[in-house]
């Protein structure tokens, strides 16, 4: 075991770095008008999920790892605590879910996307997320669905008892509550996404078919542009998802063995290793949207550097007539008509620039 003190520089330094890496994420997409994207909500759902967890979760178990797992805040206090813990990775999970249908929708039927995914559809997928993660979480816990005999745990006890100091903060659970909770917030959702991301690459791998036997050229390398953003954004997300398998399989693993053999003691230093490379996944996700997005790396540089944004007028409002402007062969790549006598010139960037590149 290293040192106490080593053990609290490195727990603290990982709490600074999870919680200022997701301001950072939700930062960048609120200032940067190339992340302003209706499907970026989900981003920031799953930052301030994170950025919860790094605030009211991680502090509490670097206690308990600190005090060698006694719990010095009571009872209620402890099934808060768990009820946090169980609640924000639930939202992680099902926040990952929506985005994988959402990209989906992107992918397969662009022409439909914003007829099909609108703020207000957004808004109800993001309740529906939260509002089904606090009931799986605290409302078994606090009616004691997850104990052997169905009692609230951890109630025998509270702050200024004699010897509180010296109880740990249990978790308990039977078979049912682990079963129904690791398939059903963690495994089924996992199942759901993959063949989501691989029905997404097969639709992508399609489109780039017959992208490339499109005619005329003009045609093709317009569609090819934008299409390959989203592309791009989905493979970002996609990574997304496989660093939370990474970080998160072994844990839900090891709580799927340690519920079904009934095991009341598990071995404190799997645990800890299983837990905390499941919490690492908070501090990576902040890591992973600029190494492989290059508007995440733009808005990031902009909020680090405090170099000030150009804020450019809207696309709508960025309307040229042929006396006034023109545009070259080169950068003419779509003409909108508005009225009989006003025509849009947009460059590809234009067109493309409200979406996730790299």
């Amino acid at each position: 075991m290293a040192p106490p003190a080593l053990q609290w520089v490195v727990l603290v330094a990982f709490i600074v770095l999870t919680v200022s890496g997701n301001v950072l994420v939700c930062l960048a997409v609120s200032t940067s008008r190339r992340l302003h994207r209706i499907s970026n909500c989900f981003v920031v759902s799953l930052a301030v999920t994170d950025l919860l967890l790094g605030l009211l979760v991680l502090p509490l178990t670097a206690t308990l790892e600190l005090r060698s797992g006694h719990w010095p805040l009571g009872g209620i206090l402890c099934n808060i605590y768990i009820s946090m813990d169980v609640m924000l990775c639930t939202a992680s999970i099902f926040t990952l879910l929506a985005i994988s249908v959402d990209r989906y929708l992107a992918i397969s039927d662009p022409l439909c996307y914003l007829r099909r995914v609108t703020p207000r559809r957004v808004i109800a997928a993001l309740v529906t997320i939260w509002t089904t993660s606090l009931a799986v979480s605290f409302g078994p816990i606090h009616l004691g669905w997850n104990t052997k005999d169905f009692s609230v745990q951890n109630l025998d006890w509270s702050i200024g008892d004699e010897g509180e100091e010296n109880r740990p903060c249990r978790f308990e659970w039977n078979n049912n509550y682990v079963l129904l909770d690791a398939f059903g917030t963690f495994y089924l959702p996992l199942l759901v996404m993959c063949g989501m991301y691989h029905r997404i690459f097969c639709v992508a791998r399609e489109q780039v078919r017959r992208i490339r036997a499109a005619t005329p050229s003009f045609a093709r390398s317009a569609s090819a542009a934008a299409t390959a953003r989203e592309h791009k954004a989905t493979v970002t997300l996609a990574a997304v998802l496989g660093a939370f398998v990474i970080c998160w399989f072994p844990y839900f693993t090891y709580f799927t063995c340690m519920g079904m053999w009934a095991e009341t003691d598990p071995p404190k230093l799997i645990h800890s290793v299983v837990l905390w490379l499941g919490y690492f996944n908070s501090a990576l996700n902040p890591i992973l949207y600029p190494a492989l997005n290059r508007d995440f790396r733009r808005a990031y540089g902009q909020l680090l550097c405090c170099r000030g944004t150009r804020h450019r007028a809207p696309m709508s409002m960025r309307m040229f007539k042929p006396k006034q402007t023109s545009c070259s062969n080169a950068q003419r790549t779509q003409h909108i008509q508005t009225k009989p006598a006003e025509w849009l010139c947009l460059t590809q960037q234009e067109i493309n620039g409200n979406t996730i590149s790299d």
